[in-house]
């Protein structure tokens, strides 16, 4: 006789309990894409941030020996993984902490997270930083008319212009640090077929590659496809000349792979649709703010993106950013044309909404700790 199956035993519990965390957030989503906020300013806080400006918090997170997409263990990295892993979170989260800024010039600091790590950049969570500061009043406002919150980044000072409309926010417009053209037409072989690619920095680096040159197009039933290649693009690049950043290691190497698709030109100037694969395989499920001032700068530079008119941006589940050229930028950063100089700057106008708040607890007796990913 066949004796029945034992069932599945559960973990077992540790033996001694770990420390018990809390942790609040505030959620907004930027056009589809999920932004979990968390105010490391605030009281009881379960975890040290040293450091005097923003980028070198960035670099405490990641620890000595790690990297943007491989930090060490530490007691922050302890909670950004209790946030962005199942139970708590999913492998398509993405948020941000809020810190200290680098002086009084901006309102706050953020380092921004996801699934694997510490991002440099990031347009979407930058416009819901923006509605969450005016929304939760840290930023006063106006009932009628704009306000800028003003954020520094591991990359540097970006500024979210909040649209107002009879006391509620109506969209963000993004400021991003100056995006830069580094190399066009780098051959990339991948397992799907040789393509193109063209860099750009935009806070963080960026690989622009048509879908289409990989027999692919932008729909959700191409994702895996789509998945497959940003990861395999991002690979090949990873010594890549262009990928390197003045700045240093902390804003080089690929970042994103935007595979884009052409769509009819509007009367305002040319229409795309991207699949953004940033870190290790993760979907924006935004048109990807960053990606999009990388974009601009690619577009401004062939010429098909003219004075006073804008990039109209959809994502892959068919939400909209729309992205232009900031003229008359000055003699400071955005002077230049793009891919010279001191880069082209950018601006990328969304919409963020509020979608929830949450205490997040880890209970000392939980084996699975701060969670999975699968």
């Amino acid at each position: 006789m066949t004796p029945a199956p034992s069932a599945p035993r559960p973990p077992r519990p540790p033996s001694a309990p770990q420390p018990r965390r809390a942790v609040r957030t505030v959620d907004y989503h930027t056009a589809g894409e999920p932004f979990r906020i968390v105010d490391t300013t605030e009281p009881g806080f379960p975890a040290a941030l040293p450091g005097d400006t923003v980028a070198e918090r960035c670099a405490t997170a990641i620890g000595p020996g790690g990297s943007g997409t491989a930090p060490r263990p530490g007691e922050l990295d302890d909670v950004r993984r209790l946030l962005v892993q199942e139970p708590r979170g999913h492998a398509g989260m993405y948020g941000g902490f809020v810190v200290p800024p680098d002086d009084d010039g901006a309102h706050f600091g953020v380092l921004f997270w996801h699934k694997d790590g510490y991002s440099t950049a990031c347009g979407h969570g930058t416009m819901a930083l923006g509605a969450w500061a005016v929304d939760s009043g840290r930023v006063p406002a106006p009932e009628q008319g704009d306000v800028e919150v003003r954020i520094d980044v591991p990359s540097g000072r970006v500024t979210a212009t909040v649209h107002r409309d009879g006391g509620r926010t109506t969209g963000v417009t993004f400021r991003n640090v100056p995006a830069r053209v580094t190399a066009r037409k780098v051959p990339v072989a991948t397992t799907l077929g040789l393509a193109e690619a063209d860099l750009a920095h935009a806070g963080a680096c960026y690989a622009s590659v048509r879908a289409r040159d990989l027999g692919l197009d932008v729909t959700r039933a191409s994702l895996p496809d789509l998945v497959r290649a940003g990861r395999e693009i991002r690979a090949a690049l990873a010594t890549h000349p262009g990928t390197w950043h003045p700045g240093g290691p902390l804003l080089s190497g690929v970042y994103g792979v935007v595979l884009h698709e052409e769509l009819p030109v509007t009367p305002f100037g040319p229409h795309q649709r991207n699949a953004t694969v940033f870190a290790d395989g993760q979907v924006d499920r935004s048109p990807c703010g960053s990606g999009t001032s990388a974009r601009l700068a690619l577009l401004a530079q062939d010429g098909r993106l003219g004075p006073g008119e804008d990039l109209l941006h959809e994502s892959v589940v068919g939400t909209v950013f729309t992205g232009r050229a900031v003229p008359d930028a000055g003699p400071g950063p955005g002077a230049g044309p793009a891919g010279a100089g001191d880069g082209l700057v950018t601006e990328v106008t969304g919409t963020a909404y509020r979608t929830g708040e949450h205490t997040f607890t880890l209970d000392p007796y939980d084996a699975l700790g701060p969670g999975f990913l699968l």
